[in-house]
């Protein structure tokens, strides 16, 4: 009988600094492991901690208290397999990403990351120092490299293990979701296959963490590239996988390959888990946006219902004599089929109460934009009033295309705690309108079937702030904003890109300065779910006081 070696993963969601329940779900995943007959059991990158920690991991008394976590996690798992799991770890002055192997009661051996990722959502350098190239770890009579995340992506680290003993690679992740992610992953893995020509295990946790998805999807692959198993995305879950010795060496045994679902069933899962667990991982059990009648509010209405639950999403017309009746009855339309919560609360006595008082001060001026965003930021007031009330968070609505020109107000509709769908452009939110009528999955708690009403889709949108507005009244039509900011934003071209692409040059010119000018706005923005790698906030950092503009 061929020798094996077991291994349970433990593709799981660890909650940022809840160091005693990501233990537990840490001795969870060895038991089934013990269970199995596992010979070890592996987390992902940083799991104990929580990923992605930021400034938290630099705390001494949190390094203290992990360190402890650690020792009594050891102490709990001494009867059965090793364990081996990520957390920060203090060697001296030092502070590193580390992968901890823990067998026979105590901590047996650390392997350090290397490569330390700077860009995007990760700031590494800052926080971490680079541990050195180092050797495999044994368990039992196997030898394994572990890669920590960024060190799989570089061809040193795994050669080097490769080179020193390692029989086979487990690669510890906290990989977060943009879209086309999983492709680049399987390619970098694959290439670290062709190169060491041992097998390698990708593991990578799920979850949502204030702005970023972690989608999981956790993989092996064997010598020459080829595809051992695949875990699902986004979900939980505990793997046995096998590993069997062969007169060439170790071969992963073939599983179950669950396989990735299309793009835009990804990105709205995204945008659900990161609601779902923002909510959870804060304490909030229940949301309420504005509902104008208008598309972004309905989608954000039916992502709410899908990932909390149609009793915990609260709705709120707050009408105004611009509101059409159109609007009226396309908000009724949406939330009846979402089952959800419709209150209806009209704005007009406050909004006449707070003309009167302002009205010496105003005397001798024209009406205008100020007069139109007094509507919208009592609506935010009114709609913040029922949060605190009721510890219900607000949602805000404002997608992509508007959060990247300000196309919204300040302490109006911009109030809220979260918003899911602020990476996702407004061409975008239409097709995900439809998208989501046609199509349902378990992980949905809303209802299946058509919940966004086809009006809100095909009407022309309009904030409502005056008679016979249109956006288009203040913008290009979404489609050409939305190809010049993904060329602006997205892929960080310039004004001479967007020319040769066949943009006029002063529409262009307008986009970029609208860009640049909101970005005070956008630094006091909730938080909302990352799709892409030119998301808002951590993604793209811009300086809010700038003057500077694209001379082409």
């Amino acid at each position: 009988m061929a020798e094996r070696f077991r291994i349970t993963l433990g593709q799981l969601n660890p909650t940022v600094g809840d160091l005693a329940g990501n233990a537990a779900l840490a001795r969870e995943a060895w038991e089934a492991g013990r269970a199995a007959g596992a010979d070890m059991v592996a987390l992902p990158e940083m799991f104990l901690a929580g990923y992605n920690a930021q400034d938290l991991v630099m705390k001494r008394a949190f390094q203290l208290d992990v360190m402890t976590h650690l020792e009594t996690l050891a102490a709990d798992c001494a009867d059965g397999p090793a364990l081996a799991i990520g957390a920060p770890w203090t060697e001296g002055a030092e502070l590193f990403n580390a992968y901890v192997i823990l067998k026979g009661g105590k901590i047996a051996s650390r392997t350090l990351k290397h490569h330390l990722p700077n860009e995007t959502v990760f700031d590494e350098v800052r926080v971490f120092d680079s541990g050195p190239l180092g050797g495999p770890y044994s368990v039992g009579n196997t030898r394994i490299g572990s890669p920590i995340c960024e060190d799989a992506w570089h061809e040193d680290v795994a050669e080097t293990l490769a080179e020193t003993g390692a029989e086979f690679l487990l690669v510890p992740n906290g990989s977060p979701y943009y879209r086309g992610k999983f492709e680049m992953r399987l390619n970098h893995m694959v290439a670290r296959v062709v190169e060491t020509e041992i097998p390698l295990i990708y593991l990578n946790m799920v979850g949502g963490q204030d702005d970023q998805v972690f989608d999981g999807a956790s993989f092996g692959l064997n010598p020459g590239g080829q595809l051992a198993f695949q875990m699902p995305t986004f979900d939980s879950a505990i793997t046995h996988v096998d590993l069997e010795r062969r007169p060439e060496g170790w071969r992963i045994v073939d599983g179950e390959k669950i396989s990735q679902p299309d793009e835009w069933t990804q990105d709205y899962r995204v945008m659900v888990q990161a609601l779902r667990d923002y909510m959870r991982k804060t304490g909030f059990k229940k949301v309420l946006l504005g509902m104008s009648g208008g598309i972004d509010s309905a989608l954000v209405a039916t992502i709410a219902t899908d990932a909390l639950g149609s009793e915990n999403v609260r709705c709120v017309m707050l009408p105004s004599e611009y509101t059409s009746q159109a609007s009226l009855d396309d908000a009724e339309a949406c939330v009846q089929a979402l089952g959800v919560r419709y209150d209806f609360v009209p704005i007009k006595q406050g909004r006449d109460a707070i003309t009167a008082t302002l009205a010496p001060l105003f005397e001798g001026t024209d009406e205008g934009l100020t007069e139109e965003n007094i509507q919208s930021r009592l609506r935010g007031l009114l709609l913040m009033a029922l949060s605190n009330k009721f510890g219900e968070m607000l949602l805000t609505t404002g997608n992509k295309s508007e959060v990247a020109v300000g196309y919204a107000t300040i302490y109006g509709d911009m109030s809220g705690g979260y918003n899911p769908i602020k990476d996702l452009y407004k061409m975008r939110v239409f097709e995900t309108c439809r998208w989501r009528n046609a199509n349902h999955h378990d992980w949905m708690m809303g209802p299946a079937g058509q919940v966004i009403p086809d009006n809100i889709i095909t009407k022309a949108p309009s904030a409502e702030l005056r008679d016979d507005q249109k956006d288009s009244d203040s913008l290009p039509d979404y489609p050409v904003l939305d190809r010049i900011l993904e060329i602006l934003v997205d892929e960080d071209g310039s004004i001479a890109d967007c020319v040769a692409e066949g943009f006029d040059r002063e529409t262009a010119k307008k986009v970029e300065h609208l860009i640049y000018i909101s970005e005070y706005k956008r630094f006091q923005s909730a938080p909302g779910a990352r799709l892409t790698k030119g998301a808002f906030w951590l993604d793209r950092r811009y300086p809010i006081v700038n003057r500077w503009r694209d001379p082409s």
